[in-house]
């Protein structure tokens, strides 16, 4: 989408040039976890998440997870730093194997 001949209002409003918002997608597995296991890597990874002023949506169960993480303020973008830090972090959990974290991407219109 070209957004060169749109005001800067309108680049605003739809998210464009200086105004696109950035996110990642990541993935795991966690096959030998437990219920409670379970239930407690997501507490700690969206405490984890959170305190990093971003948010996730995603999906999947113990054999694949695969999530989505942006920035909770509105024209606030996830960062490289955010994508090492996740890695690293995730790298750190026992019982979690096959991490994915794929390079940033603008939220509303992929890359």
């Amino acid at each position: 989408m070209s957004h060169t001949k749109k005001s800067k209002r309108l680049q605003k409003k739809l998210y464009l040039g200086e105004f696109a918002v950035m996110g990642y997608e990541f993935s795991l597995s966690m096959s030998d976890f437990s219920d409670e296991q379970f239930d407690n890597f997501f507490d700690s990874l969206i405490e984890f998440i959170e305190s990093r002023g971003l948010e996730i949506g995603g999906g999947g169960n113990k054999d694949k997870f695969t999530g989505y993480i942006s920035s909770n303020a509105r024209y606030g973008s996830a960062t490289d730093d955010d994508r090492t830090t996740l890695e690293e972090w995730l790298n750190n959990q026992d019982g979690v194997s096959n991490i994915s974290v794929l390079p940033l991407s603008d939220v509303y219109y992929g890359n």
